[in-house]
C-alpha cells in the first residue's frame, strides 16, 4: 500500500512516517492490495493534532479524522475508524476489496445486514450561483449540505457544513 504523508505547518519527524507506514501496512493490508493509496494530512491548532486518513482502493474512499494530543493515537484512532467503516457495510463492499478480506479479519459476527432504503426524491431546479449564495441559501432553508450550479466552472457542485463549523465544497473531477 503506496502512503503519503502531508503537513500542514509543521515538520513530520522520520520516526512518525515509519510508525505510519507499518500501522497503516500492518492494520489495513488485509482488507486492500497493493495498488491502495494511503493518504495522511496532518495539521497543529492550539497544541491539537488533527490528523485525516484517507484510503482509496477500487474507486471506493475511506476518510477518518481525528483529533488527539499526540500524532501516534490521531492515527490509532483513524485506522480504527476506517475498520469500523469495513466492519459496518462488510457486505456492501467486500465485493469490491479484496476477495479474502473477511474470511479471517474478524471473528465476531455481524449482527445486522444494513438496507439503505430511500424514501424520497425530489427534484428541484439549480440555477447558476456562487458558492457563497449557496452557503447563505443552504444556511437560510436550514439544511446541512446545499446543492447547486457554480456559475464559474458551470459543474454540479455541493456545499455542505463541516463538524467544527467551517465549510467545504465538492467538486468533480473528471479523469
Amino acid at each position: 500500500m503506496k502512503t503519503t504523508i502531508t503537513a500542514k505547518k509543521m515538520q513530520i519527524p522520520q520516526n512518525f512516517t515509519e510508525y505510519a507506514e507499518s500501522r497503516i501496512n500492518a492494520k489495513l493490508s488485509k482488507f486492500f492490495g497493493d495498488e491502495a493509496d494511503a493518504k495522511i494530512v496532518i495539521s497543529e491548532i492550539k497544541n491539537q493534532i488533527i490528523l485525516e486518513l484517507t484510503v482509496k482502493y477500487n474507486s471506493i474512499i475511506f476518510r477518518a479524522e481525528r483529533t488527539a494530543v499526540d500524532k501516534n493515537d490521531a492515527l490509532d484512532d483513524a485506522i480504527d475508524k476506517i475498520i469500523r467503516q469495513i466492519r459496518k457495510n462488510k457486505t456492501k463492499i467486500e465485493k469490491r476489496l479484496k476477495d479474502t478480506a473477511f474470511i479471517d479479519s474478524f471473528a465476531e459476527p455481524v449482527d445486522e445486514q444494513i438496507d439503505y432504503e430511500v424514501i424520497k426524491h425530489k427534484k428541484f431546479k439549480m440555477r447558476p450561483m456562487d458558492i457563497e449564495e449557496a452557503i447563505l441559501q443552504m444556511n437560510m432553508l436550514g439544511h446541512s449540505f446545499f446543492m447547486f450550479t457554480n456559475a464559474e466552472t458551470g459543474e454540479i457542485n455541493v456545499v455542505y457544513k463541516r463538524e467544527e463549523g467551517n465549510y467545504a465544497v465538492l467538486e468533480p473531477e473528471n479523469d
